[in-house]
């Protein structure tokens, strides 16, 4: 990818995806939102209205499709783990090019494999990940609410060139973009941070300043199961910098999962907590704490969407 401006197709413009599309559109480029035909008909009426402090209120047009049907520079996958395999049949094989980069924005550390498998060696996978909270509140509007958003784009065996390309995209439009060198490093990094946030906060239904006092040495002992799966997968991660960081962050703040349950939706636990229980098997790591926060969630979930009342904290 090497031209100024791209064609880029965006699956799921939700909080994250309708940011991406919006700031790409607005900076010039072309953007393909594949969605259904209600959100379509929202944004092909009334574009995309993003409502940020860092970016400014503005509206950017876009079009839209049912599903892609010619080439692209870039598929941006940005829908939740839970709706992928529904959503990958708006991105068929057919669409994508060798030049094609498909970039999954997703939670967990299992996904490019599966898209690799999905799609065959002919398309090139590029893991991104993203810090940025950023909300769709209705088709079409988004809140962007952190003053931030910072992408690190990544993909073992892609070009550097071709990264570069979508990098600068994202950095002309607004994002602040890193490319870097390894995809292990990069996802495990995301995810040591992400799973221990995301389930003790859903596991006790409480906001993270809870937790870190509340629930201190559960919190710990979960952070340091999961950094030793992930230095076990390749990518060493400091405990001790993850908790710095949680630390950091406003005390109200919950994670997207406990919002999910909350608002009764699906919970993306396999592909967070089931991934970490399954690498840690891997490479034979024990994690207790995991393997019981994990269990007590997947019960909860169970007795959720049997019909049961689901018991906050237990």
């Amino acid at each position: 990818m090497t031209k100024e401006r791209l064609t880029v197709a965006v699956l799921g413009p939700g909080g994250v995806g309708g940011l991406l599309a919006a700031l790409l559109a607005r900076a010039g480029h072309r953007v393909i939102c594949l969605a259904g035909e209600g959100t379509a008909e929202t944004l092909e009426k009334d574009g995309i209205q993003v409502r940020s402090g860092r970016f400014g209120d503005f509206t950017a047009h876009v079009e839209t499709a049912p599903e892609l049907h010619e080439e692209v520079d870039a598929a941006l996958i940005t829908v939740k783990h839970t709706t992928l395999a529904a959503a990958l049949d708006r991105l068929p094989a057919a669409s994508l090019t060798p030049d094609t980069l498909v970039v999954p924005f997703l939670n967990g550390v299992e996904h490019p494999a599966h898209l690799r498998t999905h799609y065959g060696d002919a398309v090139s996978v590029a893991p991104a990940t993203i810090r940025v909270e950023s909300t769709r509140v209705a088709p079409g509007v988004i809140e962007h609410g952190s003053p931030f958003a910072e992408v690190d784009l990544t993909g073992d065996g892609v070009p550097r060139d071709r990264l570069n390309s979508l990098a600068g995209a994202l950095e002309w439009a607004g994002v602040g973009t890193r490319v870097l060198p390894d995809e292990t490093a990069v996802l495990w990094a995301k995810m040591s941070f992400l799973a221990p946030f995301a389930l003790l906060t859903t596991r006790h239904a409480l906001p993270l300043g809870e937790i870190r006092t509340r629930h201190r040495e559960e919190l710990t002992a979960l952070v340091e199961e999961t950094a030793s799966v992930a230095t076990a997968a390749g990518a060493p991660v400091d405990p001790a910098e993850t908790l710095r960081r949680y630390d950091a962050f406003p005390p109200a703040t919950k994670s997207s999962m406990q919002r999910d349950a909350e608002a009764g939706r699906p919970l993306e636990l396999d592909a967070i907590g089931g991934a970490l229980l399954r690498t840690a098997e891997r490479h034979g790591v024990p994690v207790p704490v995991a393997t019981e926060v994990v269990e007590g969630l997947r019960t909860s979930e169970e007795r959720r969407t049997a019909g049961e009342p689901r018991q906050a904290g237990h």
